[in-house]
């Protein structure tokens, strides 16, 4: 059989770069060379793309003198070639990178899985591992994500939308209507951002201050959720495009106040329960939460959600819903599905087999009015 040429994309323009590059190289690990013709794009901070030879060590170095520029696809009739820039003494030479079956985007955060590059690939008419433009915008802010959620009746943690502007007109009338919501502590994060980056546990006055400013580093929308008590940490993995499936429930053990950053991605510590020590019902409830979350926005391919549930009452809360969630080797997602039977190679060939079933049903979709 033919193989499948796979653009495997990771760093972009985000926060998160750093854990992309961690992500793609479990993807990479994972990618059959038996299936598979990988190659490998990088996005720098800067928002260029470059391709060579171990692309992704280049980017761990930080050293791209060896990579050549990608200018990415644009229009359908481009769809199934990439091109490369190479110097000459004669100028810049396109030069056609082989063609690609399926774009694998490994983006985590803005420009990347908040519907701006599915965007590029739904104006090349190529095949893309996720959800579409929809599902990936309102996923990521966590601000229009809430407010579908309260319409499709699935219960959230109370929160407030703060824009940055609104701190720097004044940050004391900010704060009083924060602590309106009720007692200390509160979470102040991005409205568009993911693997805790940005997220500032707040105990009192001066911590939610000095939250919001870290917030707004990141984003001009801010999200402030009221902390949920005696809350356990429950994540579940939802795979498919128009009948998804849930995984088993997985409870996270945080080392810290919060499952932070740090504890995520740079020392491991925090631990992880699969499958989480929860009723029978209540593990059920969850998994219903997340696909009706998951089918409100629209998504495709894949997503974590990730919950809040009362230790005391077994209240669930849906905190947010993850379209592009980490793949490294420490990743809850992976985890989840590998505990429910589906190892990670087996899942990144699902991922692929789903992204080429929702291209053959875009395909089947006319946009031009016939007389």
């Amino acid at each position: 059989m033919k193989k499948l040429r796979v653009a495997v994309l990771f760093g972009g323009r985000s926060g998160e770069h750093d854990v992309s590059l961690m992500s793609a190289r479990s993807v990479l690990g994972a990618l059959d060379p038996q299936r598979y013709e990988v190659i490998q794009i990088g996005v720098t901070l800067d928002g260029n793309w470059l391709t060579g030879a171990n692309t992704l060590d280049a980017f761990d170095r930080k050293d791209f003198a060896s990579l050549t520029s990608v200018i990415p696809p644009t229009e359908p009739a481009a769809r199934q070639s990439l091109y490369i820039a190479r110097s000459t003494k004669m100028g810049d030479k396109l030069e056609t990178l082989s063609g690609v079956d399926v774009f694998f985007p490994v983006l985590h955060g803005p420009f990347g899985e908040d519907g701006t590059m599915q965007g590029l690939f739904e104006l090349a008419d190529a095949a893309y591992v996720g959800a579409g433009v929809a599902g990936s915008s309102v996923g990521m802010d966590k601000g229009i994500f809430k407010d579908v959620m309260r319409a499709n009746g699935i219960p959230i943690v109370e929160s407030m939308l703060i824009l940055r502007t609104d701190l720097e007109k004044n940050m004391n009338a900010v704060i009083e209507k924060i602590e309106k919501m009720g007692e200390y502590p509160f979470f102040a994060k991005p409205a568009n951002l993911g693997s805790s980056v940005g997220i500032s546990k707040c105990n009192s006055r001066s911590d939610l201050s000095e939250g919001l400013m870290e917030a707004a580093r990141f984003d001009r929308r801010l999200i402030v959720e009221k902390g949920a008590r005696n809350a356990r940490e429950i994540e579940v993995s939802v795979l498919g495009n128009e009948e998804p499936q849930a995984s088993v429930c997985g409870e996270v053990l945080p080392s810290r106040e919060f499952y932070s950053y740090e504890s995520k991605y740079i020392d491991g510590t925090s631990g992880l329960l699969i499958p989480a020590q929860l009723p029978a019902e209540v593990s059920d409830k969850i998994r219903e939460y997340a696909i009706r979350a998951y089918k409100a926005i629209d998504c495709a391919g894949m997503a974590r959600a990730d919950f809040f549930v009362d230790g005391k009452t077994n209240q669930i809360y849906l905190n947010e819903l993850n379209t592009l969630p980490g793949f490294t080797s420490i990743s809850m997602y992976p985890k989840l599905w590998q505990a429910s039977g589906l190892t990670y190679p087996q899942l990144v060939d699902r991922l692929i087999g789903l992204a080429l079933e929702r291209k053959a049903q875009r395909d089947r979709t006319e946009h031009r009015r016939t007389m």
